[in-house]
């Protein structure tokens, strides 16, 4: 999260002035981080409960932000910008990996009803169906942590469909169908414009 942060604040004007201020991304992640850092998902109360809730909300706010992003970094390459191409294509980067960030989060924070759920011994059935399930007598009590997570959506961004964990449910299928269209169009848009510059 500090590395995406830090990245965000490289952007080119032309890729954030749909957000109106150049700070909102880095200050949304960072609010979000110190909810993360607050909350134990060891148990759950009340209290908790709610920053769960706040941590969702600032989730969602970081992902229409970078949809926002992704969507001027487009328009600024497929149409020109003051930028030039170079810092466009460069731009990209924070983006897409804001967007494995994100959606990494998405899914720790939905399969099962959340990190501390999932560590209690009834938990709802599962969202994402992982290898160490899959494959019987391997890991017995084996429960995924963020790193987990982090690593499917890394992989959806890259193979822009899932490899080794299967989305089991309606809201997982979509958010790894939107995590896929977001990388795809980016390395798309990106791809063919820095193709155009080395020529």
């Amino acid at each position: 999260m500090l590395v995406a942060i830090a990245l965000q604040l490289l952007l080119p004007d032309s890729v954030i002035r749909g957000l109106g201020n150049r700070a909102l991304i880095p200050a949304l992640e960072g609010a979000l981080l110190l909810v993360l850092l607050i909350v134990n998902p060891g148990h759950v109360s009340r209290q908790e409960s709610r920053f769960r809730v706040l941590g969702l909300a600032l989730i969602a706010l970081i992902t229409i932000a970078n949809f926002v992003s992704l969507t001027e970094l487009i328009h600024a390459l497929l149409y020109g910008s003051k930028a030039g191409g170079r810092p466009l294509v460069y731009a990209s980067v924070p983006i897409w990996l804001t967007n494995v960030i994100v959606f990494g989060l998405w899914y720790w924070e939905l399969d099962r009803g959340g990190p501390a759920i999932r560590h209690q011994p009834e938990h709802r059935r599962p969202d994402f169906l992982f290898p160490q399930m899959s494959t019987p007598g391997s890991s017995p009590g084996w429960v995924p942590n963020f790193l987990d997570y982090f690593y499917t959506s890394f992989t959806n961004a890259t193979a822009f469909s899932p490899t080794d964990t299967m989305p089991l449910t309606p809201w997982a299928k979509v958010l790894m169908m939107l995590q896929s269209l977001a990388s795809l169009v980016t390395v798309a848009v990106v791809v063919s414009r820095a193709v155009n510059i080395l020529n």
